[in-house]
C-alpha cells in the first residue's frame, strides 16, 4: 500500500488551533488530515522547537493512525525564497520515492512557501497540491497551465531555467559536491547553474585551490553534454615544444618520435566539454590556433591532411586577472573575448567565513572514511581549540591548503582528537609580507609592470571589499585624496566597481 504523504510548513493558526484559541478551529494541517486521505505528516517548521514537538504531539493524539515527522528548519525570514527552496528541496529527497504519494499544502506558512510548493509540484516532483478552508473544507488546487510555459515557447531546458529566479533555481546532483552555505558561494553556484544549460563558453576565475575543476565537473554534468567526455588539461603543464601535438594530435611519422598516430586534447572532447585549466599560460602561437578552432569548429592533425569538424564545449579557468592580460597585450583580447562569456568568479576561502567549519567538518569526515582501513585507525575529531586555529588562519592555499592540512594533522595525531596543537604544527607558514612578489628572479620573464599591477589590483580590490563599494571611503583606506583619483586607479587597472 502506498504511503500517502501530506508535506506542509507549520503556520500560526495551526499553533493557535494546538493551543486552543477556538477561534482558529482545527487549523489548516488537521483540517486536511480530517479527510483521512492521509497516513504520513511530515511538518517542516520555523518556529521555535518546542512549540513545533507540542503541536506535533497534539496532532499524533488527534490522528494516531497518521505517522507525524517533524523537521526543524532555521530560515533567516519566512519569506526567503532561496533558504525555503533549499528546505523543501532537501525534504523531498528525504520523503519521495516510488511507493510514495505526495501532496502539498499551499494553506499554512507564508506566500513564499506556497510559491516554492507550486514550483515544486509543476516541475520537480508532480506533487498534488491542496488548500483548505473553515468554510468549504480541502479543494485541490489545479494548475490550468504548465507554471514554465507562458516563459518557454520552445519546451528547452535553457528557456526553463532563465525563466525562474535565482533562488528558486532546480536543485542538481552536480553541484552537491560544492559544501557551501555563504551567499558569495550560493551566488557563483547560481551562475554555474545557468550557465550549464546555456551553450556558452565558461570562463571561471579565482584564486589557485578555490575549486575551479569542481565547478568545472558540475557544469559539465548538470549540462547537456552530460554523456560526453569531460577532458582536464593543466596548461601550465605542458611544455612548449609538444603542446601543438598534444592539443591538436598528430599523425604517425609527422615528427621524430611520432610512431603512431594520436588525437589530441581538443578532438578527445568531441561531443562534451574541454576544461582549459590556467588558460593563461598558453603561448601567443597556441592562443591563435586554439582561436581558430572555437570559431571554425576544425582542426587538422600535425602532419595530416584531412579536416576534422569538432563539438565541444570550452571551460576555461585562471588565477590571473585575463583582462588585464589582454588590455597590456599578454593574452590575445580576440581569444579573450571568444572564451569570457559565462564569467563566474569564485571566492577565495578566507571570504567565506561561513563556510569554512561545513568545510572542516566534510573533509574531517571524508578522511576518516578514507582512512577507516588503516590498522589501528581510531576515528578522529576536532576540539575546540583545533576548531578556532582553523578559524584564525588565513588560508592562502584556499581548500587545498585546507584539505592537505588537516590531512597531515590527522596522520600525526595519535588518538581520537585532534587538538590546537595538531593544528598549529600542520599549517605550513608561507612568507606572505610580500605576496611572494619580492627578489624574484630578473631576467627574460620578468615584467616590473605586471608585478605593480598586481600589487595594486590586490589592494584596490581589498579597500573596495572592505569600504563596502563606498568610493570614498576605500580612497582613504588606500591613503588617495579622492574618490575620483580611485576611479581612476580602478579604470586603469580594470578592477570592478561592483562589490
Amino acid at each position: 500500500m502506498p504511503a500517502h504523504v501530506l508535506l506542509t510548513w507549520l503556520g500560526q493558526h495551526d499553533l493557535d488551533a494546538a493551543f486552543e484559541k477556538k477561534e482558529a478551529g482545527l487549523g489548516p494541517i488537521a483540517s486536511a488530515l480530517e479527510s483521512g486521505l492521509y497516513n504520513r505528516l511530515v511538518v517542516l517548521s520555523n518556529y521555535d522547537a518546542e512549540k513545533s514537538r507540542l503541536y506535533c504531539s497534539w496532532i499524533e493524539v488527534m490522528y494516531p493512525r497518521v505517522v507525524t515527522i517533524l523537521y526543524p528548519v532555521v530560515l533567516t525570514s519566512p519569506t526567503d525564497y532561496e533558504e525555503i527552496y533549499i528546505a523543501c528541496e532537501g525534504v523531498l529527497q528525504q520523503e519521495e520515492s516510488d511507493d510514495t504519494e505526495l501532496t502539498f499544502h499551499l494553506s499554512p506558512g507564508t506566500p513564499a512557501m506556497a510559491s516554492v510548493w507550486i514550483l515544486l509540484a509543476s516541475g520537480r516532483s508532480r506533487a498534488r497540491l491542496i488548500e483548505t478552508h473553515r468554510e468549504e473544507g480541502l479543494k485541490e488546487v489545479r494548475l490550468p497551465f504548465d507554471i514554465f510555459a507562458r516563459y518557454r515557447p520552445e519546451k528547452t531546458l535553457a528557456s526553463h531555467i532563465s525563466a525562474i529566479d535565482d533562488a528558486l533555481l532546480p536543485g542538481s546532483p552536480a553541484f552537491d559536491g560544492i559544501i557551501h552555505e555563504s551567499a558569495e558561494m550560493r551566488r557563483a553556484v547560481a551562475k554555474a547553474k545557468r550557465a550549464a544549460v546555456f551553450e556558452v563558453p565558461v570562463l571561471l576565475l579565482g584564486e589557485s585551490g578555490t575549486g575551479k575543476e569542481l565547478f568545472a565537473r558540475a557544469v559539465h554534468h548538470a549540462s547537456t553534454r552530460s554523456s560526453g567526455p569531460f577532458i582536464a588539461v593543466n596548461c601550465g603543464a605542458i611544455p612548449e615544444s609538444l603542446a601543438e601535438s598534444v592539443f591538436f594530435g598528430h599523425a604517425k611519422g609527422a615528427f621524430t618520435g611520432a610512431v603512431e598516430m594520436r588525437p589530441g586534447y581538443l578532438e578527445m572532447a568531441d561531443g562534451g566539454t574541454l576544461f582549459l585549466d590556467e588558460i593563461g599560460e598558453l603561448s601567443r602561437d597556441l592562443q591563435v590556433k586554439l582561436l581558430r578552432v572555437l570559431n571554425d569548429r576544425k582542426l587538422r592533425r600535425l602532419g595530416e591532411d584531412q579536416v576534422r569538424e569538432l563539438d565541444f564545449r570550452l571551460i576555461s579557468a585562471t588565477n590571473r586577472n585575463l583582462a588585464l592580460d589582454a588590455a597590456r597585450g599578454r593574452f590575445r583580447p580576440d581569444l579573450f573575448h571568444r572564451i569570457a562569456v559565462g564569467v563566474i568568479k569564485l571566492p577565495p576561502l578566507r571570504e567565506r567565513g561561513q563556510d569554512l567549519p561545513l568545510l572542516t567538518r566534510h573533509i574531517c569526515a571524508r578522511l576518516n572514511r578514507e582512512f577507516s582501513s588503516t590498522p589501528g585507525w581510531q576515528e578522529k575529531s576536532l576540539n575546540p581549540g583545533a576548531m578556532r586555529a582553523i578559524g584564525r588562519h588565513h588560508w592562502p592555499g584556499n581548500i587545498r591548503e585546507l584539505i592537505n592540512t588537516l590531512t597531515r594533522a590527522f596522520v600525526f595525531s595519535g588518538g581520537t582528537e585532534v587538538d590546537e596543537t595538531a593544528i598549529r604544527d600542520s599549517l605550513i607558514d608561507f612568507d606572505t609580507s610580500s605576496d611572494g612578489l619580492l627578489d624574484l628572479p630578473l631576467g627574460e620573464d620578468f615584467s616590473i609592470e605586471e608585478i605593480i599591477s598586481r600589487t595594486a589590483v590586490h589592494y584596490l580590490e581589498r579597500a573596495m571589499k572592505q569600504a563596502g563599494g563606498n568610493k570614498t571611503r576605500a580612497a582613504k583606506l588606500l591613503g588617495l585624496n579622492s574618490y575620483q583619483t580611485l576611479s581612476n586607479w580602478l579604470e586603469r587597472y580594470g578592477v570592478e566597481e561592483d562589490f
